[in-house]
């Protein structure tokens, strides 16, 4: 199974003031481009009984993969993954609600957040107490991640909304976990406008979430 970059849902400039054009251009064209490149090299190699597994098996499947390519599936095959499932979960309507796509707040200080009637409000005010304090948590689960790696909200093994984090381009899907919320937090998705501010990235970033798209993949 040959990969192949996935069209991007909006146009770069689509999330600027947040994202900036250029920033996005390089990390979509160059870092994501690179991923999938070198995760068809590594799988070019392998079995088909390897090579023709969809993405999302072979991750959860990762201590499977022959011991030659593992490293490089990890590395890639998550980073394609990831990036895959970033794009989709922003958008240019910030403000946009997970129950009626209408506009809302864009901007205030805590960004954008989902209709409280939302499937994944609720459940994120079961777990967390409150919307506010679920985001305040992921930001410093996504602040605190050492070097590169993404801050994530996943359903955990027993189906229970949980933050994480993981190094480089791992993915939740090796821990046996669903994404549904993931932030890349490597310097090349900031560092152009944010520099070495990654706090300041992770609050803007809220701006963009595109919590229709985060509520139907949890309704999945």
């Amino acid at each position: 199974m040959k990969y192949e970059l996935p069209p991007l849902p909006y146009a770069y400039d689509a999330l600027e003031p947040y994202i900036d054009a250029r920033t996005m251009e390089i990390h979509y064209t160059k870092h994501h481009q690179t991923y999938v490149n070198k995760l068809n090299e590594a799988l070019a190699t392998a079995p088909p009984e390897i090579a023709d597994k969809p993405l999302e098996e072979l991750l959860r499947g990762i201590d499977q993969v022959p011991e030659s390519i593992r490293t490089a599936v990890r590395n890639h095959g998550g980073g394609h993954s990831n990036h895959s499932f970033f794009w989709t979960i922003m958008g240019p309507a910030a403000g946009q609600s997970a129950a009626s796509g209408t506009a809302g707040t864009a901007g205030a200080a805590a960004g954008n957040m989902p209709d409280e009637k939302s499937k994944i409000a609720g459940a994120i005010t079961q777990t967390f107490g409150g919307l506010k304090q679920f985001q305040a948590e992921f930001n410093k689960a996504a602040a605190g991640v050492f070097g590169s790696g993404w801050a994530w909200l996943v359903l955990d093994e027993n189906g229970k909304l949980a933050i994480t984090t993981t190094a480089n381009q791992d993915s939740p899907l090796m821990r046996a976990q669903k994404p549904v919320i993931g932030l890349d937090v490597w310097e090349h998705a900031y560092y152009l406008k944010y520099q070495n501010k990654r706090p300041d990235y992770i609050d803007a970033w809220w701006n963009v979430v595109n919590w229709k798209a985060v509520n139907d993949r949890f309704g999945e």
